[in-house]
Order: structure tokens, then C-alpha cells, then sequence
């Protein structure tokens, strides 16, 4: 377990990271004896510095909840971070290529919530009655910590290497479609490189968001009404590069795009 001193300045250096566009050398190969709740209290630290800096919490987003995520990661279990104000893109923006490091993305759905939601015994239909509706995301991974030999407390201190969201394409309601059949295709440069399905997040994607509750629990955390809970990927994350157009295909639910400047 890390002191206080420890886990501020390991904060403050993702700070650094943060606003220099940087990335860092692996938190457990310097620290070996770090755990997955020494990485959480790094995160809310990193996140109290973002906050008492002006920007403002609005959702969460859930990560490595699908098979096909964590064999892509080599983690095994899910983690979540938070989603600040200055995350939220909507759908058709260009996104600054510079602003991120190891710029990935992921196909998602948002769930966004009429009522709070606190655990620890939250359910999938606890979660399905608290949202208001369900509209299509792009998650835009940026990874504060060299990628190679990196373990779930590297991940999750560096806020489960959350970046950005694209939000776009059609809201529903949970009872309007079979969110578990909701699929999707991944296209870079008008070429699909990644499709899936919603159901590979844990069965159904409100499973996540269920977890994240309790989960929450644990620390001493609720979710609340309007927040945006990203629930987590259905497809492997695809490698962007600058001038590259995103788009993906959610079928009835629309679209969502993006162009890296």
C-alpha cells in the first residue's frame, strides 16, 4: 500500500502528463507493492486536481467489461474512471490529433441516467428503470502510461485511460430496442476495420452499468441522475492517427463520426 505523499505526487505527475501531452513510465514497475486500491485513490486525487482546475464531473465510463477488451489488454477484470466536462464531444467535430497520447477507439453505449443509482446491491433492472435513455458513443482512449507490460493499477490510475466521448446518433429508450443486440461497425477512412455487438459487455450492456454502481459502493460513491455512464466497449480499440475520418454504424440507432486534425 502507497502513503498519501505518494499517491499526491503520483497524481500530480499524470497532472503533468495530462496537460503536456506526455506519457510516464509504469506506475508498478516503480512502485511494485501498488494495488488496485492504492490506483483508485491516485485516480480520485487526479480527479479532485481536475476539478479544483475548473473542469466538472458529468458521467463515468466502465472499462475492459467485454472479452474481446481484455484479451486486447491482457487485464482480466473491469475497471471505471471519471468523464469531465471538457470530455464531451458531439458527433461530427474534429478532434485535436495532439491532445491525446496513444490515441485508440472504442465503440460504446451511453446510458444516461433520469435517477441516482447506489449500490451495493444494484441490479441490471435497477439500472434499466433509472436511465432515461441510451444513445451511441465513441470512446477516445488516451493513455497517460507506457502501454507495454502495463497491469489494471497502471490503467486505472490513469483514469482507466479515459479521454474523450463522441456522442451522436439516435437517443431510445431502454424498452424501445433489445439493447443487447445493438451492433455496430467501426470504419476508418471509410474502411470497416471493427464490428461487435452490445451484448459482448457482460451479456447486456446495463450489466456494466450495474456493476459500476456497486462497485461505487465500495468507496463511498453513488451515481447520479444526469450522468453519463459509458458501459463499456463491444469491439477490439482501433489505432487512430492524424487525418483520419472515424465513423460507426449503429443501424437503427445512426451514426457517430469524427475527424482527427
Amino acid at each position: 500500500m502507497l502513503d498519501q505523499p505518494q499517491i499526491d505526487a503520483i497524481a500530480d505527475e499524470l497532472v503533468a502528463a495530462d496537460r503536456d501531452r506526455t506519457t510516464v513510465p509504469l506506475l508498478t514497475a516503480r512502485h511494485p507493492g501498488m494495488t488496485v486500491e492504492d490506483a483508485y485513490a491516485v485516480q480520485r486525487v487526479w480527479s479532485e486536481r481536475r476539478i479544483a482546475a475548473g473542469a466538472r464531473l458529468v458521467g463515468r465510463k466502465i472499462g475492459l467489461t467485454s472479452k474481446v477488451m481484455q484479451v486486447a489488454t491482457g487485464i482480466t477484470e473491469p475497471d471505471y474512471g471519471v468523464i469531465l466536462d471538457d470530455m464531451v464531444i458531439e458527433s461530427g467535430a474534429s478532434v485535436e490529433f495532439d491532445r491525446f497520447s496513444n490515441v485508440r477507439i472504442e465503440v460504446e453505449l451511453a446510458f444516461v441516467l433520469a435517477n441516482p443509482l447506489e449500490g451495493p446491491n444494484t441490479t441490471i433492472f435497477d439500472v434499466l428503470d433509472a436511465t432515461a435513455y441510451v444513445v451511441p458513443a465513441l470512446e477516445i482512449l488516451n493513455s497517460h502510461i507506457e502501454l507495454q507490460g502495463r497491469t489494471i493499477v497502471d490503467t486505472i490510475s490513469d483514469n482507466a485511460a479515459m479521454g474523450a466521448m463522441v456522442l451522436g446518433g439516435r437517443p431510445v429508450k431502454v424498452d424501445a430496442v433489445d439493447l443487447r443486440w445493438i451492433g455496430a461497425l467501426l470504419s476508418r477512412n471509410q474502411t470497416i476495420e471493427e464490428s461487435g455487438v452490445a451484448a459482448a459487455v457482460l451479456g447486456h450492456p446495463a450489466m456494466g452499468v450495474a456493476w459500476l454502481a456497486n462497485k461505487l459502493a465500495a468507496h463511498g460513491q453513488a451515481l447520479g441522475a444526469g450522468e453519463i455512464i459509458l458501459a463499456g466497449s463491444f469491439t477490439r480499440p482501433m489505432w487512430v492517427e492524424r487525418g483520419d475520418t472515424v465513423h460507426a454504424d449503429y443501424g437503427q440507432l445512426g451514426t457517430v463520426t469524427c475527424r482527427f486534425e
